[in-house]
Parts: C-alpha cells; sequence; structure tokens
C-alpha cells in the first residue's frame, strides 16, 4: 500500500533551515575541535538510508513552494532526477523543470493528487508547513528525520506550527554519515473501529441508561 513519507534534516533545535534559507550548515565541515562522533556512537557504523534508498519507493513528491524556490536557486543540477513533483502554490512557476507541476487546494487533496501521481508507490512530502498541515491531518505514514548535531537559535522550524500535539513512535534509530542521527518515526494514530452494525442492533442504537438514582 503507498504511503505518504517524510525524508529530512534538521538541527538539534528542529529547524530545517537557518534564517534567509541558509542550509550551509548541512554541508559545511566540521574542525577537528568539533567531531559529530565521538565515545560509543563514533564507533557505530552508518546503517541509515540514504537519499537513493528512500526514493527507489516513491513515485511522485509534493513540495511546498518556499522549498522548491530554495532548490531552485541552488547552483546545482536538479536533484529529483525524472521524479514527477507537485509543487503547493498560488504563485505561477517560472521555467520550472519539465517535471515540475504546480498545484494548490487543501492538503487532503493534494495528497490525494499526489498519491494519483505516483501510481502505487509512496508519496514523498516535503517542506516544513506542509509537513506540518498534513500531520495535523493525520495523512502522513511514516517520517525519517535525521538529526545534524548543530544548534542553530532560528530559522525555519519543521515541526513548531503544528496546531495540535502528536504522539511519535519510534521505529528504528540508525547513524547517517559521520554521526548524524537518523530517526525512523511513525505517527502514532488511535485506532478507529469500522467494523459494521450488527443488522439487530449496537451498542449505539441501546436505550440510554437513565441517571444514577432516577431508575
Amino acid at each position: 500500500m503507498a504511503r505518504v513519507r517524510v525524508y529530512i534534516a534538521c538541527s538539534l533545535d528542529g529547524f530545517i533551515a537557518a534564517p534567509h534559507d541558509d542550509i550551509s550548515w548541512l554541508e559545511q565541515p566540521r574542525p577537528d575541535w568539533a567531531p559529530m562522533a565521538a565515545g560509543a556512537w563514533g564507533a557505530v557504523e552508518s546503517d541509515a538510508a540514504s537519499f537513493e534508498d528512500f526514493t527507489a519507493h516513491v513515485g511522485a513528491m509534493l513540495m511546498g513552494r518556499r522549498t522548491f524556490d530554495v532548490v531552485d536557486r541552488m547552483d546545482i543540477e536538479w536533484p529529483y532526477g525524472d521524479m514527477p513533483i507537485l509543487v503547493a502554490t498560488t504563485r505561477p512557476l517560472h521555467d520550472p523543470p519539465a517535471t515540475v507541476t504546480a498545484t494548490s487546494g487543501p492538503i487532503a487533496n493534494l495528497i490525494d493528487e499526489a498519491l494519483t501521481l505516483a501510481g502505487g508507490k509512496d508519496v514523498y512530502l516535503d517542506g516544513g508547513q506542509m509537513i506540518r498541515q498534513a500531520l495535523d491531518e493525520g495523512l502522513v505514514d511514516e517520517m525519517t528525520v535525521t538529526l545534524h548535531p548543530t544548534v542553530l537559535g532560528a530559522g525555519h522550524a519543521l515541526f513548531a506550527g503544528a496546531t495540535r500535539r502528536h504522539p511519535i513512535t519510534v521505529t528504528d534509530v540508525r547513524r547517517y554519515g559521520d554521526g548524524m542521527v537518523q530517526l525512523v518515526l511513525v505517527p502514532a494514530r488511535e485506532p478507529v473501529d469500522d467494523s459494521p452494525v450488527p443488522p439487530d442492533g449496537g451498542p449505539a442504537d441501546a436505550p440510554a441508561e437513565p441517571p444514577y438514582g432516577l431508575a
């Protein structure tokens, strides 16, 4: 079954970008006096899921406009290859890659559109605002979040701004690269009883009990 999944990195204080959309801290070399890993963690081999591992199961991507603009401004080759991408925006896209289409609407509609485009494979959800909206609507199935051992102090948040509390279940912890910590997370959801009501009625059809003392 196709899933809606997140694959993203953030600082220890929960930012996916520093002020002014700066993400250079993700790739900057660390000085010798500030290694990412030491002690027992330094001896652990990297076993995290790479971007290529993740996208091997992805059929389409849904990203926010801000995320698209940040990637589009980078002086790099388009990193998503021929993956079909929907960009949630109300503004025109100027000369986007051929695989990119602008779309708009409620988050549930956007995800339905992305799932259709994915053709039975998973949907890759990217961008802080998009992730928070989908999380609030109960539409995220799994999140792979890689923690970079840096405190930024300010920037663009990953989860801060969600409209409600979300209990999260950790299903795996891995080492990524030189010592980053990759968490595989599943939003916990209360089970829903979808069983049909018996023909002769059920609890919802039973007469209400009279208030205590009035029977």
